[in-house]
């Protein structure tokens, strides 16, 4: 009797991913009790399949890449990039699936699919899993404003408010736009790259004229360009427009509001073991105590403005909390606790809400098994463009 263990093992770890994403989202935790029974699985199971193949190699491959994935992931975690739950998980599903089981297989534009990585395939996992976080994300952002933080609702929706500029931006693009497509044909130089960085050049020169000189320039190209064709021009138009809102609403979603929606202010007695600071706390020389709490984006900006790239570093002093992902150990709940004692903090503290990777892990599974590796995907598309 034949028994398909690659198909086996790829349903269980699917299985183990929804389960682990209810439990992350529900509690916040991956419990031991689901990873470490998986290891153990995936080694028998993919031993039963090396015996039943007679190659010895396949077991011997699925241990070493399994060590592997939990030597990078342990190094990840002892860095405060990942939660210890985080990585049991892809150590599971390395162990479960050390090679791609490729269920299905079929081509889109000649292309096949899955489109393999030329790495091991936990790898490709992890790589997918990073890159599924950012939709994740913007879901749940908007599940916590909608819940719990309504009057951030207002900042989310101001692209929307704001229609009137983004008609006038539209409006420049689409006029930047033309003038790139008139240029290009009458120069013969048809070549994406250039087309692009001139786009943006016109779209920043308009942008800069006088409103009345501004105004005049918007309205003869895009004139024109409806006389030409009209039902392409509104059309694209339409499109920007809305992609502009969208573009804007994501933006504010990954920054302001994700920032907002995702702290909580803590009172002291309230800290927990493992939840994460929001921002990190130094000891300045003179035992004055300082709290970096900008973002890298406006530290740039900020490094721009008063032309100090010092500003972008970390600030000068010691350490006291971090804002890794392995959270506040009692130690510095201790700590932060003493520094109320002698008023040197208030005593609320800024946490921020860890955002639920198992999610992600199993989108980017589920990715990885029907869809391939993205990293793959994307070269060959910006190879196809270029």
């Amino acid at each position: 009797m034949y028994i398909d263990i690659p198909l086996i093992t790829a349903m269980v770890a699917i299985v183990a991913c929804l389960y682990a994403s209810y439990s992350d989202l529900k509690s916040g935790i991956i419990p031991n009790k689901l990873t470490f029974p998986l290891i153990a699985i995936g080694l028998v199971l993919n031993g039963i399949y090396a015996f039943l193949m007679g190659e010895v190699w396949i077991i011997v491959v699925c241990a070493v890449v399994t060590g592997i994935i939990f030597a990078l992931g342990y190094l990840l975690w002892k860095m405060g990039a990942w939660a210890g739950g985080d990585v049991k998980l892809f150590t599971a599903l390395a162990a479960l699936l050390p090679f791609n089981p490729l269920l299905i297989s079929y081509q889109l534009f000649q292309v096949p699919f899955p489109v393999l990585g030329i790495y091991p395939f936990p790898l490709t996992v992890i790589i997918n899993s990073i890159l599924s976080i950012l939709p994740f994300l913007l879901i749940y952002v908007i599940y916590i404003v909608a819940k719990d933080k309504r009057h951030l609702v207002g900042e989310l929706t101001a692209p929307v408010k704001n229609y009137r500029k983004n008609i006038v931006l539209t409006l420049v693009i689409t006029s930047a736009v033309n003038i790139t497509l008139f240029i290009t044909q009458q120069t013969h130089l048809q070549i994406i790259l250039i087309s692009l960085i001139l786009i943006y050049l016109l779209s920043l020169l308009i942008s800069k004229l006088p409103n009345q000189v501004k105004a005049v320039v918007v309205s003869l190209v895009t004139v024109a360009a409806l006389f030409y064709n009209f039902q392409i021009t509104i059309v694209s138009m339409a499109i920007l427009f809305v992609s502009i809102i969208i573009i804007e609403t994501v933006v504010k979603l990954l920054t302001s509001v994700s920032r907002k929606a995702l702290q909580d202010d803590v009172p002291l007695d309230k800290l927990r073991e493992g939840m994460i600071p929001a921002y990190n706390m130094y000891q300045q020389d003179d035992d004055e105590i300082f709290v970096d709490d900008k973002s890298f984006t406006q530290k740039v900006k900020e490094s721009f403005k008063k032309r100090d790239p010092s500003i972008v570093t970390a600030p000068k002093g010691k350490r006291l909390v971090g804002t890794l992902a392995a959270g506040l150990t009692d130690d510095d709940i201790n700590l932060l606790k003493q520094l109320k004692q002698e008023n040197k903090i208030p005593n609320e503290f800024k946490i921020k809400k860890g955002v639920p990777f198992a999610p992600s892990i199993l989108i980017g599974l589920i990715i990885s098994l029907f869809i391939g590796d993205l990293v793959q995907i994307i070269q060959m598309i910006l190879i196809w463009i270029l």
